[in-house]
């Protein structure tokens, strides 16, 4: 594997790998999973995000990890770092996206594992600030966006090509999510 494996109460953060893609591919035709990040797609369609994923580890050094279930072994979605092109690529800013199959919707998957990557990029990547680009209407990841301490930041910016998507930007500084990571820790 190119990258680092992260644990956290419930879940495995690695890098994809070859014998990820059939799940990969399922959970690209699921339409409920699928709407608001440009509609389901083929398998050969799937194959290419999936090889997106896995190369930016190569050349970035970081990307979006496969997210297995601690207690099945299961294949549950991909989450983690994403900036296509690095720098250069014309993404709005330094992102931790998820998405995650219908079947591990609803179980706060993905604000644990969010919470794990968004350590991880500050720790290791030494980034700033990070953001996460949702439809509007993505009623579900808004709320994860919440539970995570972002807000919103800009309205309607136009993902560049392929993805063609119209987002909202939601985000936090490090030194925001620093203060609210030791709130939080002082309550437990």
């Amino acid at each position: 594997m190119i990258g680092p494996t992260l644990e956290t109460a419930r879940l495995i953060l690695r890098p994809p790998v070859q014998a990820d893609f059939d799940d990969f591919a399922a959970m690209a035709q699921e339409v409920e999973t699928m709407r608001f990040v440009g509609g389901v797609a083929v398998r050969d369609s799937a194959w290419r995000y999936m090889a997106i994923l896995t190369g930016a580890w190569a050349l970035l050094g970081y990307s979006m990890f496969s997210v297995i279930e601690k207690e099945t072994g299961r294949w549950v979605g991909r989450l983690g770092p994403w900036r296509p092109g690095g720098e250069a690529g014309g993404w709005p800013g330094d992102e931790v996206g998820w998405g995650l199959r219908a079947s591990a919707h609803g179980k706060g998957y993905a604000t644990e594992g969010a919470t794990a990557a968004i350590d991880w990029a500050f720790d290791t990547l030494g980034w700033d600030s990070v953001i996460h680009c949702i439809h509007k209407d993505n009623t579900p990841s808004i709320r994860v966006a919440d539970r995570l301490g972002s807000r919103r930041q800009r309205e309607d910016v136009p993902l560049p090509p392929p993805f063609n998507v119209r987002v909202d930007i939601y985000g936090q500084t490090r030194a925001e999510w620093r203060a609210r990571s030791s709130r939080v820790s002082s309550k437990l």
